[in-house]
């Protein structure tokens, strides 16, 4: 499927079930939640909140194929790998 039909796709999607605005809604939940206080390395936040089960999910799906999930995703096998280790999903060699 096309970016372009995924994208679609979400618009007639109910908007509590689109990706993108569960996470608007969530990120702003996250600053009013803060109440005044600052926020701080957000970006690397979202990261470890949405990265980590999304790559845990696909490589599950992938029965730990490494090969495989990184074609589902588009991504270097070496690049994933990299990101598997970082959040624990694979070990360190």
């Amino acid at each position: 499927m096309n970016k372009a039909k995924i994208i679609k796709q979400e618009e007639q999607e109910s908007p509590d079930k689109c990706l993108s605005n569960n996470v608007r809604q969530a990120i702003k939940e996250y600053f009013e939640d803060l109440d005044g206080h600052e926020a701080s390395d957000l970006y690397e936040l979202f990261l470890m909140q949405v990265e980590k089960p999304f790559f845990d999910v696909v490589f599950g799906h992938s029965n730990g194929n490494i090969s495989q999930a990184a074609k589902i995703l588009g991504l270097n096998r070496a690049t994933l790998r990299a990101r598997l280790r970082k959040y624990g999903i694979i070990k360190q060699i």
